[in-house]
């Protein structure tokens, strides 16, 4: 199993960012579930990598060549990929994933979540996408798309396909990108 993380290649202005990276790449790694990112050693793409690396995880990387000096491409990756086009990149991380995530970042980070959220929604896939709602980050967005529901310009359901969690073990388990036994009730 693959995840698709999308994240800043910043840090971010409050440490909660770095440790919830941090926290999902342990995560990930626990859980035998391989990381696939745009490639780069810097902010939190960097310390999700490293984190997943720490524990003996593997990781994918794919990076565009126009950015791979400029993002600093990591260079202990498992696999790195390094394609012509940020086109080619999305692409190929989407064809490698089994599911999405976008952890806090920027306007890259959201171009890459809406990307894949788009293409579910057009039937391209049906592999989950899910934000991860550190510390509220994506509260304003998530309250704007139930707005954008509201004035007929998404379908329910389709907000619905888009998971907000604000804990990785939940996001996981609902996405069901988890090895875990599901709890049944008696």
């Amino acid at each position: 199993m693959r995840l698709c993380v999308f994240c800043g290649s910043n840090f971010g202005a409050r440490d909660v960012y770095r440790a919830a990276a941090e926290g999902l790449g342990a995560l990930l790694a626990e859980r035998g579930i391989e990381l696939v990112y745009g490639g780069a050693h810097v902010g939190l793409m960097g310390a999700l990598a490293d984190a997943v690396l720490a524990r003996g995880g593997r990781v994918i990387g794919v990076i565009p060549e126009a950015l791979q000096a400029r993002e600093i491409a990591h260079s202990g990756l498992t696999d790195l990929h390094v394609v012509s086009s940020m086109h080619e990149r999305k692409a190929l991380m989407a064809s490698l994933s089994d599911g999405f995530v976008a952890l806090p970042g920027g306007i890259g980070t959201l171009e890459e979540l809406f990307e894949v959220w788009t293409w579910s929604q057009l039937g391209l896939h049906d592999k989950p996408c899910a934000l991860l709602d550190v510390d509220g980050f994506y509260g304003g967005l998530a309250a704007f798309l139930d707005h954008v529901v509201e004035q007929g310009f998404l379908r329910p359901q389709q907000r619905r396909a888009l998971i907000v969690e604000s804990d990785a073990h939940r996001l996981l388990a609902r996405a069901k990108l988890t090895a875990e036994p599901e709890l049944v009730e008696a």
